[in-house]
């Protein structure tokens, strides 16, 4: 039996799942509320349905590792550019802590993890990002990463998959954090130019300078369902215009209403659609 006991408060609000800190969080080895819905449910549970709420399909966030079962084939991931590590290049305050303590919780360098993997059969380069590092945010380190594999990606005649999840540009690197709009966009360019498949799938959050830069960019922009997906968030858009936006904006279904995404994929597709989609762009080797 599940009662209130069994809850914790989330220390901030990353920790709740992108939901008010008021929302209460339960211990992730017994059982996880639902921030949507409210429902109690056994962790288990939620791990079978991918990260579904089964009440009300509230998409919980997935971290990298699940994501990787998920699109990934068995036994066929390689990961790349593992050892590259920030040197905090403005020594903003505080931010070496910071980093310390998103290593410590994710066991990983940085915020993002490339490599190569099969795809349903179909061999592809990819990056997934990662929310539980600071909210996935953009460093020097995740657009050299992301530069770095779009820039192998074109020399071996690879499409890209690239999972997103992002608070926006890591503020702590200031203009060298933004700088990795550009970088990482030309390096799309490159290897679009080399006539080469990049697929995007967007996830919650999807926001700032990653949305503005390579997240959009891409051949064939997929979404999760419910994902917000903008540049500014919608706070800070209602206070700048004084106005209050419509019911849904930003969410992936309102942006494929507006054409900027081209399909919402359930996660228990994505797999799937994603593995056709190679298939059908599948380069050939000329006679």
């Amino acid at each position: 039996m599940l009662n209130k006991s069994m809850f914790i408060k989330p220390r901030n609000a990353l920790e709740g799942d992108g939901q008010s800190s008021a929302q209460p969080s339960i211990p992730e080895k017994l059982c996880r509320a639902c921030p949507a819905c409210k429902a109690a449910l056994f962790s288990q549970d939620l791990q079978e349905n991918l990260l579904v709420c089964p009440q009300c399909g509230h998409y919980f966030r997935m971290d990298v590792e699940s994501r990787l079962r998920l699109l990934v084939d068995e036994g066929s991931f390689v990961e790349l550019y593992a050892d590259l590590t920030t040197k905090d290049p403005i020594a903003f305050p505080n931010y070496e802590k910071k980093l310390s303590a998103a290593r410590k919780a994710t066991g990983r360098p940085d915020g993002v993890v490339c490599g190569t993997g099969r795809i349903g059969g179909q061999a592809a380069a990819l990056f997934v990002m990662d929310a539980q590092f600071m909210m996935g945010s953009m460093g020097t380190v995740v657009g050299e990463k992301i530069t770095r594999t779009f820039e192998m990606a074109a020399e071996q005649g690879l499409p890209v998959l690239g999972v997103t999840v992002s608070g926006g540009a890591r503020m702590q690197e200031g203009i060298f954090s933004l700088m990795q709009m550009a970088k990482t966009s030309g390096a799309v360019l490159r290897h679009s130019q080399a006539g080469n498949l990049y697929i995007a799938l967007l996830t919650d959050p999807t926001t700032g300078g990653v949305t503005a830069s390579f997240a959009m960019e891409a051949d064939i922009v997929l979404a999760e369902p419910q994902a917000l997906i903008g540049f500014a968030g919608p706070r800070v858009i209602e206070q700048t215009i004084r106005a209050k936006l419509p019911e849904g904006f930003q969410r992936a279904e309102f942006l494929l209403e507006k054409g900027f995404v081209d399909a919402i994929v359930p996660r228990n597709e994505q797999k799937k659609t994603i593995a056709h989609l190679l298939k059908l762009h599948e380069r050939r080797e000329e006679a």
